[in-house]
Formats: C-alpha cells, sequence, structure tokens
C-alpha cells in the first residue's frame, strides 16, 4: 500500500499488548488484552480496516463490477448460483488464508 516502514511500526507498537476495558453505570471491569480485530472505538480502526480490505480486494478484482465493498460488507453478484457459490467460497479461503475471519451466516435481502 506504499506505508512506509516507519508508520507501521509505530501503529503495531501501539497495537502491541493493547488491553481494553467495558464502562457501565457500575463501573469498569478488568482490563483484558486485546489479541485479535481491530480496537473498538480507536480513530485508527476504521481507516486500518479500510486499508487491509483494498489490499485484500485488489487480489481478487475482475474486470466487471462483481464484487462490491462497503464498510465491513462484501457484496458478491454472479450470473449463476453455482458461479456464486464459486466465487464466494475463493473469497472466503483467500481472505482466511490471510488471518482474516468470515461471516457466512449473515442475512440477506
Amino acid at each position: 500500500m506504499g506505508v512506509e516502514e516507519w508508520l507501521v511500526s509505530a501503529v503495531m507498537s501501539m497495537y502491541t499488548g493493547a488491553k481494553t476495558v467495558v464502562r457501565t453505570v457500575y463501573g469498569n471491569s478488568n482490563g483484558s488484552e486485546v489479541k485479535v480485530g481491530m480496537h473498538q472505538g480507536s480513530v485508527l480502526s476504521p481507516l486500518l480496516f479500510v486499508m487491509v480490505m483494498e489490499a485484500l480486494s485488489r487480489e481478487f478484482r475482475v474486470a466487471l463490477p462483481w464484487e462490491l465493498l462497503y464498510a465491513d460488507d462484501l457484496v458478491v453478484t454472479a450470473e449463476t448460483e453455482e458461479d456464486l457459490i464459486k466465487r464466494l467460497n475463493e473469497r472466503k479461503d483467500f481472505v482466511e488464508n490471510r488471518g482474516m475471519r468470515v461471516n457466512m451466516k449473515k442475512p440477506t435481502l
């Protein structure tokens, strides 16, 4: 993505050993280490997520707009159901092989 190494190192150091707490009207929970995913509430999280999705989506783009990305959702279109299932499984395998998880059980329209 063309991000300089010093900036990558700075962001990585911000995420290393990070802890989170849950705030309620009854007080805060004990801190727990964030080991996976994006930090909820961090101003950097949306930018980092978009950068990762952009880098990943470059790998599986085709000439026609068969994939539409919006926030953390991916819409895949196809001419047949068989082709759609094939495309979805390819995308799922692709991102899971790079350490991400895919929720295939979200409701569809």
